[in-house]
């Protein structure tokens, strides 16, 4: 077996023992609630290109670190992370690797909105332990990352290419935005010296970069006309191809050849990817592109190399034969696991999984081709054993109007599945899904007794665009019915007992949860929302509000998803709380720059207004994705016992 990373292992030695204490046990104990809602102690896992060093987030005695180093070697660089919230750590080359990091910002009163998320990137120059934050040299530059756009090797030197945003001063030496776009910068990764790459435009929303640097081809999104086109050059040159979407404009990257660009186009049919020649001429159509979930580029030249599909076990596919028999061999070697693949070598001689599923709450893994080895690199929660995670599994049923709908059904460590209570969990987006995975909110739960039903109600995401589009103007309707279809066909198996049934998520999924005791009725015992949209319109019209109140891509795709303005009060949770059916938890971060604070707060009064019975828990440092860990598990502690105190699991737990 190949020796991992000696610190990675000494970390998660305490994490392995107990696995292997508890192995073999009669009935592992509950783990507390808290134990779910820990950040992961290791996240973020990268190899390098060349398959020799390893970067990731690690948990080290109590303390969230970023560490490098060499494969079975020591630490090259480490530093402290705290609460600070990362983003994506990638490699550029060998030796430098870029850490992406956020943090909620207040705009002032000049701003729409009132809050943003904005973004930052460390550098590290690996061999010398070096670093720097980008801009940070740059006195008229705002200290932001407006995007990452690949890297490459000029001459000795390597150099990453960023979004940033320039000041200009006045007369009076005072500083403003000149434009609030990003241009295109070159960064050379060792100096953090910089240099104008591409001029940006309000509509630019992409580029692509050559292996030697070139700037070859822009995306181009023009908002009010609802049309997109690709150009090539830094300046934008030929038009290679053009077209009309109502909901934003094209992914863009190096195609196969450094001469092409792969354009992946949406229709009202289905996404299309093509590879365009730079020099003019027609695409060439993938004939099997509708199974395309994500694809892959080189880790050094960019170039595009392969992808995964659609599906709740998705396949990875290599144009290379050699790579793709790795890859294969790889994901053989994790039967009846979801597996991930997390980073790789250039020669996929050695790659990063991740892997998950029942009795598994998420392992990174080394696998070495050459010597035919797969080592841990660590858990996920390594305090939670593979006999704490209970059986995870896709399920399906047929909504009332005969439309076959999807979901993952969690079930309880140790227990039979009969007439369980439940916790019905829709997902957020509404456009994303579900998979057969370890999934913290859900195991939370599951682990107290209760069966959690996820559905990929329509309007969920990689079912295909037919299937995205049939939620279109049922938010509230179809939507949600499909969530009570699902309970009511596991009563009729007696899996769960319908009158033992609560509702909880986050986001979209909270709205939902709403919805289901105040625009639906007799069906849920209580509700949960996290960040959830109690407003549609008031959704609407912050949409709005981030673009300056100009027609936008965003805008259009709540207005059809919602059904238009014409009905919104009809499926609004907050017009509706005076006809809320069981009792309400509603739990919102201050710093929540995707579904404002403002929707919980208002939905609260509306309930106490009509007297219903309502607790409101306040976040007051957290954004939209509970990135905090200390509010993560005040979140999900409140969440189990408002569960349990409504819809009590049974006494055997």
């Amino acid at each position: 077996m190949l020796s991992v990373f000696k610190f990675a292992l000494a970390a998660f030695a305490a994490g392995m023992a107990s696995l292997a204490a508890v192995s073999g046990a009669a009935a592992a104990p509950v783990p507390p609630v808290e134990a779910y809602g820990k950040l992961p102690s290791l996240e973020h896992v990268s190899l390098s290109p060349s398959g020799k060093r390893l970067a990731m987030i690690a948990v080290v005695g109590e303390e969230r670190r970023l560490l490098v180093g060499p494969v079975g070697g020591k630490v090259d660089f480490a530093a402290k992370v705290g609460s600070a919230k990362v983003r994506s750590v990638e490699w550029a080359g060998d030796d430098h690797l870029l850490v992406a990091i956020s943090k909620t910002a207040s705009l002032g009163l000049d701003f729409d909105v009132s809050k943003t998320e904005l973004y930052r990137l460390l550098v590290v120059a690996v061999p010398s332990g070096k670093s720097f934050m980008l801009f940070d040299k740059q006195k008229d530059m705002a200290k932001i990352l407006e995007g990452e756009f690949g890297s490459a090797k000029i001459g000795e030197h390597w150099y990453g290419f960023f979004g940033g945003v320039t000041y200009v001063k006045t007369r009076g030496n005072q500083v403003f935005l000149d434009h609030t776009y990003p241009d295109l910068y070159r960064v050379d990764l060792d100096s953090g010296d910089i240099k104008l790459a591409a001029p940006g435009s309000e509509s630019t929303h992409n580029w692509v970069v050559g292996p030697d640097g070139a700037v070859l081809a822009r995306a181009i999104y023009e908002q009010d006309h609802k049309t997109w086109r690709v150009s090539t050059g830094a300046m934008g040159g030929k038009v290679l191809a053009t077209g009309e979407y109502p909901f934003g404009g094209v992914e863009l990257s190096l195609g196969r050849t450094p001469d092409t660009v792969l354009v992946t186009r949406p229709t009202d049919e289905r996404d299309i990817d093509e590879v365009i020649p730079l020099a003019g001429g027609p695409p060439a159509e993938l004939p099997d592109d509708d199974t395309i979930a994500r694809h892959y580029h080189d880790r050094v030249t960019g170039l595009w190399i392969g992808y995964s599909t659609f599906g709740d076990q998705p396949t990875v596919k290599m144009f290379d034969t050699l790579a793709d028999k790795r890859v294969a061999g790889a994901r053989k070697a994790f039967p009846g696991e979801t597996v991930r693949l997390a980073s790789w070598s250039q020669d996929f001689n050695r790659m990063i999984v991740f892997t998950t599923g029942p009795g598994d709450p998420g392992t990174y893994w080394l696998v070495d081709i050459p010597s035919g080895g797969a080592d841990p690199i660590g858990y996920e929660y390594p305090s939670i054993t593979p006999e704490q995670v209970g059986p995870i599994k896709m399920i399906e049923w047929k909504a009332r109007d005969g439309l076959v709908i999807h979901g993952v059904l969690s079930l309880p460590p140790g227990l039979e599945a009969k007439n369980l209570p439940i916790v019905v969990f829709p997902h957020g987006g509404p456009e994303a899904r579900d998979y057969p995975v370890f999934d913290w909110w859900a195991q939370a739960f599951a682990s107290r007794g209760y069966a959690v039903l996820q559905p990929n109600f329509r309007g969920s995401s990689d079912y295909g665009v037919a299937f995205r589009d049939a939620g279109f103007g049922q938010w509230g309707r179809k939507m949600q019915t499909d969530l009570s279809d699902g309970l009511a066909d596991l009563a009729r198996q007696g899996v769960a007992d319908p009158k033992r049934a609560c509702i909880m998520g986050g986001s979209y999924g909270g709205y939902a949860a709403l919805a289901g005791v105040t625009v639906q009725q007799g069906i849920y015992r209580c509700a949960v929302s996290v960040a959830g949209v109690s407003d549609p319109l008031g959704m609407i019209e912050y949409s709005k509000d981030e673009q300056g109140g100009d027609p936008n891509a965003e805008t259009r795709y709540w207005e059809k998803f919602m059904g238009g303005y014409a009905h919104l009060d009809e499926i609004s949770p907050l017009k509706r709380a005076a006809f809320a059916d069981a009792p309400i938890l509603l739990i919102h971060g201050k710093d929540d720059t995707t579904v404002p604070f403002d929707q919980s707060d208002a939905m609260n009064r509306a309930l106490i207004a009509a007297s219903k019975p309502v607790e409101f828990v306040v976040l007051p440092h957290e954004d939209h994705y509970l990135s905090r860990e200390e509010t993560r598990i005040q979140m999900l502690n409140a969440a189990v016992a408002f569960v349990e105190k409504y819809n009590p699991p049974d006494a055997a737990r």
